[in-house]
């Protein structure tokens, strides 16, 4: 395999699907993608079964695991990151978490400071500074209104990446390119595997919310996922 970390298993429910990616020898061999607004807690084992048995692999095949941690669908982040906690702790897998920021820098590649830019609910947007790799605190901010780039943490930075970029870019007087993620559970797959390649395993995943939920707690709220 020439050195490469393969195979890998990938999967996503933090919007309104439930997708699945398998990375081998550094190609992608297979890819799914349902559409859905809700089910995901239910789709989302029986289509990495039919994953891993297309590609003839069992979970003892696999070196690692990728999942998207967010942000997006409070349920859905939980959905998907305590599936990966629960799959990695009973193969003995490494899991990797691997936020939309990183999907969308895989997507649409930009300058080494570039602010990213994701579509939140309301109009409004998820952002996060990227400096050279390293990612600054993510925000949520109103486009048509946003704060100077000094209350986000973005001092300096020249350059949007996303959603909502050309108001932003305009906003900021810095450059700009509008862009989605794209291919979000291959890409959630290739960034796994560069990470792993790495050598030193980042912790555990843990949903990245940027926003409170939109329902109210409930009675007894769910068990905490640990760090």
């Amino acid at each position: 395999m020439g050195g490469s970390i393969a195979p890998i298993l990938a999967f996503d429910t933090s919007g309104p699907h439930c997708c699945a990616a398998l990375l081998r020898d550094g190609e992608i061999v297979l890819s799914r993608h349902l559409e859905m607004a809700r089910g995901q807690a239910e789709a989302l084992m029986p289509l990495l079964e039919a994953v891993l048995e297309d590609a003839g692999l069992g979970w003892k095949d696999l070196a690692g695991l990728g999942v998207g941690v967010g942000p997006g669908n409070f349920t859905g982040i939980r959905i998907s990151v305590a599936a990966a906690r629960g799959l990695a702790l009973a193969a003995g897998l490494p899991a990797i978490g691997v936020s939309m920021f990183q999907v969308l820098r895989r997507s649409a590649p930009g300058p080494d400071a570039d602010l990213l830019s994701l579509e939140a609910p309301r109009g409004l947007a998820y952002v996060q500074p990227l400096r050279a790799g390293r990612a600054g605190p993510a925000r949520m901010i109103d486009p048509e209104a946003p704060p100077p780039l000094a209350e986000i943490g973005a001092e300096g930075i020249a350059h949007v990446t996303g959603f909502a970029a050309r108001r932003l870019g305009t906003a900021f007087g810095t450059g700009w390119h509008e862009a989605v993620p794209v291919g979000i559970a291959p890409a959630i797959a290739r960034e796994a595997a560069a990470l792993l390649s790495g050598g030193e395993l980042p912790p555990r995943p843990a949903p990245l919310y940027v926003r409170p939920a939109d329902a109210a707690p409930p009675a007894d709220p769910p068990p905490a996922i640990l760090p």
